[in-house]
């Protein structure tokens, strides 16, 4: 059990250079009677990565380097998306200049077109392909302006998806939420931090072993509960547009909060409560959580049923890492190997990485990412 321990949380740290880059494609259609506008917007690391964009190979991409490949930039859109408007194909009637945007999660490649259908679109059938071979945690996320229905959570190649007017995509949100806990690192390490020592108690200085697993449960569901309160709050607010802080600014903030939690784990320093200081990091990690929704540009009760599936699936990514690990750490919260090296060695591992995420976020470095 302990080597599984020990292995599980090698496994964990891995893949650190991927840390909150999930990969998300932003899809909108515009409908006019027999017009279709469609603006698909492609985060550049993606393209990158699939048509070698860099040609200087300096680590940065140039508008010029872009500008270049542009041709193969729509070839690629072109094959991975084709869409139907009430099971008739539309004719493609002109392509905007290329230009580039920028999301919470970096630039993005965006290809406008417009097309002209037989009759007077109903529905769209969406079969999105995009890095269907390259990139299994790819998404794309459709909605359709103007339309009450709720937007889309595309899978590549799961075959046509709908978008109409009573379309409903909150299963598919619920599914997004689970993805961006499970592809955002920096969040999991965070809650994992909490959970390590979570079966231990203050003692002076220090820490000890809770005496019951009851009362280790009951800290836990403190520091679950508080840490859910707060993000969200500034999940609902970021999303609709109340508030909008600098992305930077955001996630050097959630890098801070993941190297707090590790050290307060070597050498308690925090006061009072230990979930009173989750409650206020996850005000934090709230606002991060928030790009996927912030991104579709939803505003009022077309906000509603995504925010609520894509919090409940933030909650159920949270709830799994909490199945996985507490019933670990309750085994092991008294023996020897657990105080004297996992807790110990597992936060400097998670300090020292927050400490690389920290200067990478806050001075534009490219240390590991």
């Amino acid at each position: 059990m302990i080597r599984r321990c020990l292995l599980w949380l090698a496994l964990l740290l891995c893949g650190a250079a991927r840390a909150h880059q999930a990969s998300e494609a932003y899809l909108v259609y515009r409908v006019d009677g027999t017009e279709v506008e469609q603006r698909l917007d492609i985060a550049l690391r993606d393209l990158d990565r699939d048509l070698a964009l860099d040609a200087d190979g300096d680590g940065r991409l140039a508008w010029g380097e872009v500008r270049q490949r542009w041709p193969a930039i729509e070839a690629l859109a072109n094959t991975g998306l084709r869409f139907t408007a009430d099971g008739a194909a539309c004719a493609l009637q002109d392509r905007a200049q290329p230009q580039l945007d920028e999301h919470s999660d970096g630039t993005h490649a965006v290809l406008v077109s417009h097309w002209r259908c037989a009759a007077p679109v109903h529905e769209l059938d969406i079969d999105y392909q995009l890095f269907a071979t390259t990139d299994a945690a790819h998404r794309g996320l459709a909605r359709l302006v103007g339309a009450a229905g709720e937007p889309l959570v595309l899978t590549p190649g799961a075959g046509p998806q709908r978008l109409n007017l009573h379309s409903r995509g909150f299963g598919g949100f619920v599914v997004e939420g689970m993805a961006h806990i499970a592809s955002g690192l920096d969040h999991v390490l965070f809650l994992v931090t909490l959970l390590l020592v979570a079966v231990w108690r203050r003692e002076g200085k220090g820490w000890a072993p809770r005496a019951s697993g009851r009362a280790a449960l009951a800290e836990t569901l403190k520091l679950v509960t508080a840490f859910t309160l707060a993000h969200s709050i500034t999940l609902a607010l970021a999303a609709s547009g109340a508030i909008d802080p600098p992305a930077a600014v955001v996630e050097s903030l959630i890098a801070l909060t993941v190297l707090l939690a590790a050290v307060d784990n070597l050498r308690p320093f925090v006061p009072g409560p230990r979930w009173s200081m989750v409650g206020l990091f996850g005000l934090v990690h709230g606002v991060g959580f928030a790009g996927p929704l912030k991104d579709l540009g939803l505003r009022g009760g077309e906000l509603v049923l995504p925010l609520l599936g894509f919090n409940l699936g933030v909650e159920l990514g949270q709830l799994a890492v909490v199945a996985l690990l507490l019933p670990l750490a309750l085994a092991l919260r008294s023996a020897t190997v657990y105080r004297r090296w996992i807790v110990p060695g597992g936060s400097s591992a998670v300090a020292a990485l927050a400490l690389v995420w920290l200067a990478e976020r806050s001075l534009g470095l490219a240390l590991i990412s």
